[in-house]
């Protein structure tokens, strides 16, 4: 059983995150394995930073093309449309374990702009 000191370090973690974000830089640094990993962190964090006060996209591993990729295999038939299922199913193939859904009614009327939406959204739940 966790001390109050571990449990509140934990739930510290969870809320801001800090493990996703630990996750996600640790890829990065594997994927494109700069030759200065420190100043290569510290721009991912700055991006970061930018980001969410500009309300930009979160820097990612997976970039537009490749999250155009998987919707295209979610949408084979190029409907432009996916399931609300299938985006649960997308979240934990790309490894997001932990996230809030979107209600499924929400979903449904996103339809007209799934694309757009489906990206934004797994760019910022994958940091």
């Amino acid at each position: 059983m966790a001390t109050p000191r571990e449990q509140e370090a934990a739930d510290y973690l969870r809320k801001h995150k800090i493990i996703e974000l630990m996750d996600n830089l640790t890829s990065m640094l594997f994927f494109y394995r700069p030759e200065r990993p420190n100043e290569f962190l510290i721009t991912q964090l700055e991006q970061l930073r930018v980001s969410k006060m500009r309300s930009l996209d979160c820097p990612s591993l997976f970039n537009d093309t490749n999250l155009d990729a998987v919707l295209g295999i979610l949408d084979p038939t190029n409907q432009g449309y996916i399931t609300f299922v299938q985006y649960k199913e997308a979240l934990t193939t790309l490894g997001i374990e932990k996230f809030n859904a979107c209600p499924e009614d929400l979903w449904i009327s996103f339809k007209s702009n799934i694309r757009q939406i489906f990206i934004q959204w797994i760019k910022c739940l994958l940091l």
